[in-house]
């Protein structure tokens, strides 16, 4: 997967005007999993002890999560210095898969033991634990919408990777990478900080964030387009259903004295609901109106508005928009 050194990555999810106080949703199996040792000696008795105490395949897929989530961090300064690809030859179709196994057997050893990793570390030791509970699982790459200059971006790339198991006749949607935590732009570090929101994660705010390399998603073409223009969604967006019902674009096109109209469902009067200006400064929305179970309400454009305008809820991000001149 190519990895460029590009000023925002995957990983700085809402690195951009953020609070990253919002609730977490804890379940029993992550309060159970949390009391697991940080170590074992082998992939095989992690996968032995999450069978023992797990009955579903759900729970044990959550299980994987919460593991690799608590203990695997992002490697940062890999992302920043990725090693060179490693090349082999190879005389037939057999030997080739052969020595491609290897690599990734040895991708999934240094993931689980340096208790480091960067995005495809974190998929392959997933898929690995899950095929050893016998729970199907596939590695999807594609790109990744993490940055308010990722909205109108003309093309995607290829710059990310997350897993998809199937449990229940159903296939669900997860990125463990970002359940492990963030970057935090202000201190130059990585901070562990556990997510759930990207387990099992409804499609439609996940393909907000994501777009697979193949364009589809079971076998349904998904549009790049909405994935391009669309507007930036943040983690609480996701964890607390804010559904973005107005603007559906990413990008509005205004002029001095328009007014855009804001729709976001799950928020009533009792929200605190303000955007930042050009300055960073944090202005409250006036006269929002609850309609069809969610919050209407308008934003001025004017002087003090800047290229982009992020709607926080009660101090968390929960929408970014691209801002042109008409």
């Amino acid at each position: 997967m190519p990895q460029k050194k590009i000023a925002l990555i995957f990983l700085l999810l809402n690195s951009i005007f953020i609070n990253f106080a919002f609730s977490q949703k804890i379940s029993e199996v992550d309060k159970i999993v949390a009391k697991y040792p940080k170590s074992f000696d082998s992939t095989e008795k992690l996968a032995d002890k999450i069978e023992k105490d797990f009955d579903s395949d759900y729970d044990r897929a959550r299980a994987i999560y919460s593991w690799i989530a608590f203990n695997i961090r992002y490697d940062y300064n890999a992302y920043l210095n990725p090693p060179r690809t490693q090349g082999f030859s190879y005389s037939s179709e057999v030997e080739k898969q052969r020595k491609i196994k290897q690599l990734n057997d040895n991708l999934i050893q240094k993931a689980f033991k340096s208790k480091k990793a960067v995005c495809e570390g974190f998929t392959a030791l997933y898929q690995h634990l899950a095929s050893l509970m016998g729970i199907k699982c596939e590695i999807i790459r594609g790109d990744s919408k993490i940055s308010v200059r990722d909205i109108g971006r003309k093309t995607t790339s290829s710059n990310h990777a997350w897993n998809m198991v199937l449990i229940d006749k159903k296939w669900r949607l997860i990125d463990v990478t970002w359940g492990q935590g963030y970057y935090d732009s202000s201190k130059g570090r990585m901070v562990n900080d556990f997510n759930p929101a990207y387990f099992d994660t409804d499609p439609d705010y996940f393909f907000a964030k994501h777009f697979p390399d193949s364009g589809t998603f079971l076998g349904n073409r998904l549009s790049k387009d909405d994935f391009l223009n669309g507007p930036l969604i943040y983690n609480t967006t996701v964890e607390k259903d804010y559904k973005i019902k107005s603007p559906d674009s990413g990008i509005i096109e205004a002029r001095n004295g328009d007014k855009i109209t804001v729709e976001i469902k799950n928020l009533s009067k009792s929200n605190q609901v303000f955007y930042l200006n050009k300055r960073n400064q944090p202005v409250k929305v006036q006269n929002p109106k609850e309609k069809r179970r969610g919050l209407e309400f308008q934003i001025g454009i004017d002087n003090n508005i800047g290229d982009y305008i992020t709607v926080f809820v009660d101090g968390n991000s929960v929408v970014s928009f691209k801002i042109t001149s008409k």
